[in-house]
């Protein structure tokens, strides 16, 4: 009887350890969508009559695979890990592992804090009802000059980032309002040994969210530190507004450090038809050079309505005003300051059918009509000319899981 006693015991100390390990392993899950587009584009005339040739296009814009996973840590805390990628089934992407959102992070009581490469408050909180960011229907390219992965001193004009080298606080939420914040480390924009303060850049970005029933409300502001930097001039000599040093007396150099920062107002009100409208308004500034400023504003009006059953119908229209403040300057990624009319304007309608709960079909048509001087193209086109109109017909399939 002792020796059966004996035996349980020892049984029961040996899996004690395993026991204990099998409840603090995290739970891992995988997760994705796959959105997929095929467009045929129509590029106009461009100002100098030149007609470019039209396109067909395949892209998967948005498309990603993650792996996420999380451990209770007792007394409300988590924490939490989210990795990630590109799911490209083109073939076409060669991203790498965690390039989209990846981080890892721990949150309770108190709210979420994490650190790694996401999107900044400022995106997360930007509306954009009746678009999407990039692919043909994408409105980045004029509210905000793109939407993509950078690291902490590159993309100057971009502001819906995916950063890297991220350091976030993501508030609790407070009856519908939530607060976040992030800010960057400057080792992806200079070595950590040098001292000069011009090769430092740094993001900081902020945002409020208000959501409460058919309401959505957010602002964000978002200042791009010492992204117009290294402008050298020779003593007695000047700094262009392209930021090129112009030769001068021979002696010291001096260094112009410049910023950039935007704000945006973002509201959406959804109906009791199922009738989502959405408004965003986004403006943005920066001192490109010695006494160079570049200022650029935009907005983008949107409705999403649900009709019956599967069918729903999405309708955007977009603007990017023309370009002001130095003549010759420009913000990164956006038509330089000129004395003709170089904004654009984008209106898109997409009928969009549920196949089921993970899985939609679209069609829809674009078009895009660039002012005199204007130098945007749909987004996925590139290069059709100064002034250019452009127009599109697409189809998609998106699928989550």
């Amino acid at each position: 009887m002792n020796k059966k006693l004996m035996a349980v015991a020892v049984a029961s100390a040996l899996a004690a350890p395993a026991v204990a390990m099998a409840q603090s392993t995290s739970s891992v899950q995988m997760y994705g969508s796959i959105y997929m587009e095929y467009a045929f584009t129509s590029p106009g005339s461009t100002a100098a009559g030149a007609k470019p040739a039209g396109v067909d296009i395949l892209q998967a814009p948005g498309s990603n695979i993650g792996f996420k996973g999380e451990e209770k840590l007792g007394g409300g805390m988590s924490a939490w890990f989210d990795c990630q990628s590109t799911a490209d089934f083109r073939g076409v992407s060669g991203d790498g592992f965690c390039t989209r959102n990846s981080a890892v992070g721990v949150k309770g009581n108190f709210g979420n804090f994490f650190i790694g490469n996401w999107d900044t408050p400022f995106k997360r909180s930007m509306g954009n009802v009746g678009g999407r960011d990039t692919g043909i229907y994408g409105t980045a390219d004029l509210l905000a000059s793109n939407s993509t992965t950078v690291d902490d001193g590159g993309s100057a004009g971009v502001f819906k980032r995916r950063q890297r080298n991220s350091i976030n606080f993501d508030s609790p939420n407070f009856g519908g309002f939530q607060f976040m914040a992030s800010t960057t480390s400057t080792n992806s924009g200079s070595s950590i040994t040098t001292s000069d303060a011009a090769a430092k850049p740094r993001v900081w970005s902020l945002a409020g969210a208000y959501k409460s029933g058919p309401l959505d409300l957010a602002i964000g502001y978002e200042l791009h530190k010492d992204f117009y930097n290294n402008r050298v001039a020779a003593a007695g000599g000047t700094v262009n507004t392209a930021g090129v040093a112009v030769a001068g007396t021979v002696g010291s150099a001096a260094t112009f450090t410049g910023d950039e920062s935007g704000y945006h107002l973002s509201a959406a009100y959804t109906l009791g038809n199922g009738l989502k409208l959405g408004a965003t308004y986004i403006a943005m500034e920066a001192d490109t050079a010695v006494g160079a400023t570049a200022k650029n504003k935009a907005y983008q009006l949107g409705a999403e309505w649900k009709l019956s059953g599967p069918h729903n119908l999405h309708f955007g229209y977009t603007v990017a005003d023309s370009s002001k403040g130095t003549l010759g300057a420009a913000m990164g990624g956006r038509p330089t300051v000129a004395v003709a009319d170089n904004g654009a304007k984008l209106w898109q309608i997409r009928y969009l059918h549920d196949l089921s709960k993970r899985t939609t079909a679209s069609i829809g048509y674009v078009n895009l009509k660039n002012d005199i001087s204007g130098t945007y193209d749909l987004m996925g086109v590139s290069g059709t000319g100064t002034g250019a109109k452009s127009n599109a017909v697409a189809m998609s399939i998106a699928h989550r899981f």
